[in-house]
């Protein structure tokens, strides 16, 4: 028999943190989250929960923890898409009916006691959070902004009732073939006619001074209609700034300004540090800051993290100059790809843009739905 309990005790935070880094030990694809990072979804002033509640419940069988899962119930995606939703996330279970069963059937009862008529995801707070269960790429290393999980579970969820809404796909990007600097030659006369330039920055922290109010009203408009997002409140801003003084460096951003120094375009990647938390379990040893110091200062992998268009210049081929930039960074001296991460399947702006690379498509996520019914 299952027994589902809502997390609530010290020790219960703990099982539901752990389940995952003891489930996936073995697992050479498995990367995990920052274990400080994780503990924050149980502190009360958590950055999200102003505009979100939420549910976290483990499951047990026999004594031993054999799952967990969480619900979300995103208020401000709700009133922007006028819907009655609650997000399910950090499911992770053994491969038992039973288990998925119940822990489904415990978020439903919860969004259904909020007045809730769907459940849909994986989705965190927002898409700054892991989203999507893997449905193919198994055999490939996880970037540290994805969440890795086993092939079995796509059928305990399918089986549970929930059917596709939509997909991600992600690739791997290479340089063009033809290293002629074709690239940067179209991306300059489109700069020059329309007197663009890139935004000059002395450090990360001027970078993030002159920028940061443009950037995050840029990524607003250009990821408005995108599925799962919501507007950024400020707790996210700061959230996001403060991560961003850890792990960008100058050599991987890129921020245009149109003649009255409007941000129209940006794009932000990270140095990866996938295997530089994998030996410490995402806890930030020594020994794993210093594995992170190393993959900045000179990364083999390059993810792609942030690209955004003012949607009145998406028509004007202005992602050619962040192409051009994302060719340069992959020229770099001990770069060997970028991974792409999360690209919506239907989004056609994002997929034409590896169109001028080298891309090979390696995995594909999904999110799913299910209608609930009242006392189903």
């Amino acid at each position: 028999m299952v027994e589902v309990r809502e997390v609530k005790t010290r020790k219960e935070q703990r099982e539901f943190l752990d389940f995952p880094l003891e489930m996936y030990k073995d697992e050479p694809n498995f990367v995990p989250p920052l274990y400080m990072d994780e503990k924050k979804i149980f502190r009360k002033d958590y950055v999200y929960y102003d505009t979100c509640e939420a549910v976290y419940y483990n499951a047990y069988r026999d004594g031993s923890m054999v799952g967990r899962i969480s619900g979300i119930l995103q208020k401000a995606a709700n009133e922007k898409n006028g819907e009655r939703r609650v997000r399910f996330t950090r499911f992770d279970s053994i491969n038992d009916q039973e288990v998925a069963a119940a822990l489904f059937g415990a978020v439903e009862d919860w969004a259904r006691s909020k007045g809730m008529d769907t459940v849909c995801g994986p989705l965190g707070f927002s898409d700054l959070e892991r989203e999507g269960l893997l449905i193919e790429g198994f055999d490939q290393l996880s970037t540290f902004e994805e969440q890795y999980n086993a092939e079995y579970y796509q059928h305990l969820i399918e089986a549970c009732g929930y059917g596709k809404e939509v997909d991600w796909t992600e690739s791997r990007i290479y340089p063009p073939e033809r290293n002629d600097g074709s690239l940067k030659r179209i991306a300059d006369k489109l700069m020059a006619r329309y007197n663009l330039r890139f935004g000059p920055a002395k450090n990360v922290n001027d970078f993030l001074n002159r920028y940061k109010d443009g950037l995050f009203e840029l990524l607003d408009k250009s990821y408005d209609q995108l599925y799962g997002t919501v507007p950024f409140t400020d707790g996210m801003k700061k959230l996001m700034i403060d991560n961003f003084r850890l792990i960008i460096d100058l050599e991987h951003v890129a921020v245009i300004l149109d003649e009255n120094d409007n941000v129209v375009c940006l794009g932000v990647c990270f140095p990866s540090i996938a295997k530089a938390v994998q030996k410490s379990r995402g806890h930030l040893t020594p020994a794993a800051v210093i594995r992170i110091l190393r993959a900045m200062k000179k990364p083999e992998i390059i993810d792609l993290g942030l690209i955004g268009v003012d949607p009145t210049w998406a028509m004007r081929g202005v992602s050619v100059a962040i192409s051009a930039e994302l060719e340069r960074m992959l020229r770099m001296p001990g770069v060997k790809y970028a991974e792409t991460n999360l690209n919506l399947e239907d989004n056609l702006m994002i997929q034409n843009q590896w169109k001028r690379f080298t891309a090979v498509q390696h995995k594909r996520r999904r999110s799913y739905v299910k209608k609930l019914e009242d006392g189903e």
